[in-house]
């Protein structure tokens, strides 16, 4: 998530205890527990009875088979507008901002972008994303991509003409505004590697299509239907129009694309009083992130909608509802050009990060984790009623309708948040009708009315139930071998000493006003730094059969090579010193193992204010959890496991590495590089190669390849 678009208000006003002061009790049990030691990640990491389960676990799984490693040194630090890979690898440009996804007209430096244009083509600051094999291809030479759009950047969309006009006073143009509308939302491309090794775009294939801020969606799950959603465009409360500020994704076992509604309240104003929820999630009181809602003209409120100030007699009238069509997981059908976008809104409401799929058993329900992405916000995971079937997982080409399959699992079960334990232990916190509330004679039910109530207010509900508050939830990956999950926490520079006094706030005008709650959160278990700059990675093992508990630990602390132990707690190095941890992918391997491939987003675009920024821009590091696996602290990087974490790839200046996955046969790994400074260079699609002279920046997928075209990473 770009800092230009972040809100840095705390909106989390519940008072439940915070994860870092859950990690700092973690932390000194673990001191006791090792007689006195130091916070050397050798004693803080093992967790109380997660290391061994996880150590154990991986000796099974690697038994008999040939320890993988990583095949490259890590390259150095980089501040330069190109994308640095190690030796004998290869960097391309692939499918970047205002590329055509069909007909004859194309980029150029000076192009004036218009509403119809940017419809049909890629749109600004790719991010999560994810490849679809077809039918009669080789699914690692010939798929289809699926790319979000996260947000804008005004100075470069209208840089021809100086800039946006009315930016931030006064009435926009209503074709300006179509064209950032259009800008946002998801794609859909083909792509396949020619003969000579490199990738290119499939231009007028039929599957290629765009998702914007205007598409029309269904609404499908608890909230159909209900008085929530009812708006003059849909006085049903059955459909809407847009998905916005997607910023990671996820998948299903069926077929289907995941993509994830993160800052949109911003978009969004009400002039009046706040309702509860608009207040909880931080909507605008004055203007909207670009203005959208003053432009005039349009149809059945092409504009308006953007408003959400009551101005009818009642929601059938007006858009006081519009914003509570968003905040979901969309579920896209990426094989059918013809299909309708469905926002999924039993697995919750919130500024969603992601949402990726557990371990898929069959018998079992199917089950996706997702996380707030804000500070002091929870990680909440949706279980699925109906059982996995193994008929339904994907098979292209079969004509079957997986947005059905998708409505079978993903619009009846239960939504849990988390609550971190100092233990190490953990627990999943249903968010259902007849959910008691914990110290009260009442449930969520008797509070929200419904369901659909519930999901409209899933951080309230959280907040009712005592889930943890975290330092961001970023992304998330799973083991498909251990089923293990890995989730970044990205940074919170908002915590205090456990012992503070600056804690939770409760009450008062100014604090309402701010949208705030804890104005510094304490330090706990599973947040043990305060002020935490750099960030960590944690992650958790669910109990066998069931669905309320989980053990935890930390697999990983950012930090600056230069900060001491009580900072540096995996003792990192000049060579994998890292910030900011956001995005995750688990590659896994035939032999039971896999790497864990870890992305950061340090803020470049806000400045380089920490250590590690004034070392090197953001980057992409790789690790083997299964090579940790004999070492003291249970599978984990420590002092003594360095050499098992390298930089693999750095981007160009002020940039945002995000967006990761690799093709089945593990030759190429996708990347995106969201919002560069100065990149990519005109007339080249070398991604190591730096412009010349000053250009239009465009965001965009970078393909990182072996000149040898083996696998990558090893």
């Amino acid at each position: 998530m770009s800092k230009e678009i972040e809100d840095p208000r705390i909106n989390n006003r519940s008072g439940n205890e915070p994860f870092d002061s859950i990690l700092d009790k973690y932390l000194s049990r673990r001191r006791v527990m090792q007689g006195g030691l130091g916070l050397a990640a050798a004693t803080v990491f093992g967790g109380f009875g997660l290391g061994d389960a996880i150590r154990k676990a991986n000796a099974a799984t690697v038994s008999g088979t040939s320890p993988l490693t990583l095949g490259f040194s890590s390259v150095p630090g980089s501040m330069t507008d190109a994308v640095v890979v190690p030796e004998g690898y290869t960097a391309q440009v692939l499918v970047p901002w205002g590329m055509a996804l069909s007909g004859d007209r194309d980029w150029s430096a000076d192009l004036k972008m218009t509403p119809d244009y940017q419809a049909n083509a890629m749109g600004m600051h790719h991010d999560g994303m994810y490849h679809f094999p077809l039918a009669d291809t080789d699914e690692s030479r010939d798929f289809l991509l699926v790319v979000n759009h996260e947000y804008i950047d005004q100075s470069a969309l209208w840089a021809p003409k100086g800039g946006p006009t009315n930016a931030d006073s006064e009435a926009r143009p209503g074709d300006e505004v179509r064209t950032e509308i259009n800008a946002h939302g998801v794609a859909v491309v083909r792509i396949r590697r020619t003969t000579d090794g490199k990738w290119e775009a499939v231009r007028g294939d039929r599957h290629n299509r765009r998702f914007t801020s205007a598409s029309p969606m269904d609404i499908a799950g608890p909230v159909r239907g209900s008085a929530h959603v009812v708006t003059a465009y849909s006085q049903d409360g059955t459909e809407t129009r847009g998905t916005n500020n997607n910023c990671a994704c996820g998948y299903t076992p069926w077929g289907t694309y995941l993509t994830c509604e993160e800052n949109w309240p911003e978009v969004f104003i009400n002039t009046a009083e706040l309702a509860a929820d608009q207040k909880r999630l931080g909507m605008p009181t004055d203007r909207g992130r670009y203005g959208w809602e003053t432009a005039e003209g349009g149809k059945n409120g092409e504009f308006a909608r953007f408003d959400n100030t009551p101005r009818g007699s009642d929601a059938r009238q007006d858009y006081r509802n519009e914003a509570r069509t968003f905040g979901y997981v969309v579920e896209i059908d990426p094989y059918n050009p013809d299909s309708r976008a469905v926002k999924r809104t039993a697995l919750g409401r919130f500024r969603h990060e992601g949402c990726w799929p557990g371990k898929v058993v069959a018998g079992e329900p199917v089950v996706f984790y997702t996380g707030h992405d804000s500070r002091n916000e929870y990680i909440y995971k949706f279980v699925s009623r109906a059982l996995w079937d193994p008929a339904d997982a994907n098979r292209p080409g079969d004509g079957r309708s997986r947005l059905d399959i998708g409505a079978k699992y993903m619009n009846e079960g239960t939504l849990y948040a988390a609550k971190f334990n100092a233990d190490g232990s953990g627990e999943w916190l249903p968010l259902s009708t007849d959910t008691k509330i914990p110290g009260q004679d009442r449930t969520l039910g008797d509070v929200f009315g419904d369901q659909a109530g519930i999901i409209i207010n899933t951080c309230d509900a959280a907040d009712l139930m005592g889930a943890t508050p975290m330092d961001r939830p970023e992304w998330g990956t799973v083991d498909p071998h251990s089923g293990e999950v890995y989730m970044s926490l990205t940074n919170n520079s908002k915590r205090s000493e456990e012992d503070s006094a600056a804690t939770y706030t409760e009450g008062g005008d100014d604090i309402e006003a701010l949208g705030a709650g804890y104005a510094t959160a304490p330090t706990n278990a599973a947040n043990p730094r305060a002020n935490n700059t750099y960030g960590h990675v944690i992650r958790w093992r669910e109990h066998n059969g069931q669905h309320n508990r989980f053990d935890w630990t930390i697999f990983v602390f950012g930090s600056a090579a230069s900060e001491g132990k009580d900072v540096n707690l995996s003792g990192l190095t000049a060579d994998n010193q890292f910030a900011s941890p956001d995005g995750l992918w688990f590659d896994a391997r035939d032999n039971g193992q896999g790497i864990l491939w870890i992305e950061t987003d340090n803020g470049l675009d806000g400045g380089r204010k920490n250590a590690v920024a004034e070392q090197t821009n953001d980057q992409v590091l790789a690790v083997v959890p299964a090579a940790l696996s004999g070492s003291e602290n249970g599978s984990v990087v420590g002092p003594e496991g360095q050499s098992q974490l390298k930089r693999f790839a750095v981007g160009p200046n002020e940039c945002e590495v995000t967006g990761i996955f690799a093709t089945p046969d593990k030759t190429a790994l996708f990347i995106n590089l969201q919002h560069p400074g100065n990149w990519p260079a005109e007339n080249s699609d070398d991604a190591t190669q730096a412009p010349t002279g000053k250009v239009r920046p465009r965001a965009s997928t970078v393909v990182i390849q072996k000149r040898d075209g083996g696998q990558i990473g090893i």
